[in-house]
């Protein structure tokens, strides 16, 4: 398992979901929700920088069949900008599979009695968090550095660890 904190995204059409891990790798919690629009990416570099990570973890929604549609695609060209934001940090951006995340948020959220307003405005955190937790414990099991890395906009495929 590789040392250092990560940051976790879900990114939607009106808000990103963020999450950050222990320096070990471990354990994800919550962290914010950011709006979506104008000064997102300058936010996300900044909590990246706060946090001190190594490396941003972003949600991939993929179909159940694992086939990529629209979503996937925004979720793509997101991460491609949000790579080109941090490459001044040298912190890269890696897609992992999130199917089923704010589904699995949701459902943690109702069975904790949130309600209506107050469940949307940490859904997109808990959902961050388990694409953040599913990807350190894919690692902690397989030894592998999870998902794909994502090249900067405008730059040639970022070389894998």
């Amino acid at each position: 398992m590789r040392r250092g904190r990560r940051l976790g995204i879900d990114v939607g059409d009106v808000r990103i979901g963020v999450a950050s891990s222990d320096p070990d790798g471990l354990i994800a919690t919550p962290v914010e929700t950011v709006a979506r629009g104008r000064g997102d990416l300058e936010r996300l570099v900044a909590l990246a920088e706060e946090h001190e990570v190594v490396e941003v973890v972003l949600g991939l929604p993929r179909s159940l069949s694992g086939g990529e549609g629209p979503a996937a695609a925004k979720a793509r060209d997101f991460g491609r900008a949000l790579a080109a934001a941090l490459a001044p940090s040298g912190i890269g951006v890696r897609l992992v599979d999130e199917r089923l995340s704010t589904v699995s948020a949701e459902a943690e959220l109702r069975r904790q009695g949130r309600k209506g307003k107050s469940r949307r405005a940490v859904v997109d955190q808990a959902a961050a968090v388990i694409i953040l937790q599913n990807a350190l414990d894919a690692e902690r099991a397989t030894g592998r550095v999870p998902g794909e890395a994502v090249p900067a906009a405008g730059t040639t495929e970022q070389e894998d660890p």
